[in-house]
């Protein structure tokens, strides 16, 4: 019995959580979308009245009502879920890492490395690997991305030769794909490699290791007291 109450205390607990969550979701979205909520309830009353009105046509308006009732409540999470991921790109768009911020929720199967290259003007290509190989995803100015990213593919031409490389430049310009829709064209590109392929891929690409495993340690003079003897020990 204590077992049993110690574990509903804890999912009451969780709960307030989620239901805290889905407020400040809520919020968010609506700075940004101030029809939000009127969207979300007119999808629901018209899935909720389709389904009743079925009901009655066909003589079975409880089951038929039940049924509306749990696909309006699909439906309106639906809409709320992508009304929600529109707003959160609209704010992240422009911001350094915005995105990493996408790869990084891009979803199984796929392995994301932020910024594996960047210059001083801060212009950065994460890389994710997946089923259709590599996709470089750079973000910043496209004029230097140009050399940055060619720079990148023949780094990693030297590594994974038969892996096909895809590269995205994010923006709104010719050429280039929103940040909401870097995610949508990922999923798109062709799947060509095996899974055990992307795991081989991914092993050479972390043995070759990223921007920051490369960083240099910085050098400079011994500390005072410090010597270095025959033996090759620190004293």
């Amino acid at each position: 019995m204590a077992r049993k109450s110690n574990s509903d205390s804890g999912d009451a607990a969780a709960n307030p959580g989620r239901l805290k969550q889905i407020a400040l979701t809520y919020k968010m979205t609506r700075r940004s979308d101030p029809k939000v909520g009127l969207v979300i309830a007119g999808v629901g009353i018209v899935v909720f009245g389709a389904l009743l009105g079925i009901g009655f046509l066909i003589g079975h308006p409880v089951y038929l009502g039940i049924l509306g009732f749990l696909l309006a409540f699909l439906a309106m999470a639906i809409v709320f879920g992508r009304r929600a991921e529109r707003a959160a790109f609209g704010q992240m768009e422009g911001q350094p890492g915005a995105a990493a911020a996408v790869l990084q929720n891009i979803g199984r199967g796929w392995t994301t490395t932020p910024a594996v290259a960047m210059n001083r003007s801060q212009d950065v290509i994460h890389r994710a690997v997946g089923r259709p190989g590599i996709v470089l995803v750079a973000e910043g100015n496209p004029n230097r991305l140009k050399s940055l990213l060619a720079a990148e593919k023949k780094r990693m031409a030297r590594i994974v030769v038969d892996t096909p490389v895809h590269d995205i430049v994010v923006g709104d310009g010719e050429g280039q794909v929103p940040l909401k829709k870097v995610r949508t064209t990922m999923l798109k590109l062709p799947r060509v490699l095996s899974g055990a392929q992307v795991t081989a891929v991914n092993d050479r690409l972390r043995a070759m290791g990223d921007l920051m495993s490369n960083m240099p340690i910085p050098k400079g003079p011994m500390p005072k007291g410090m010597r270095m003897p025959r033996g090759g020990k620190l004293r």
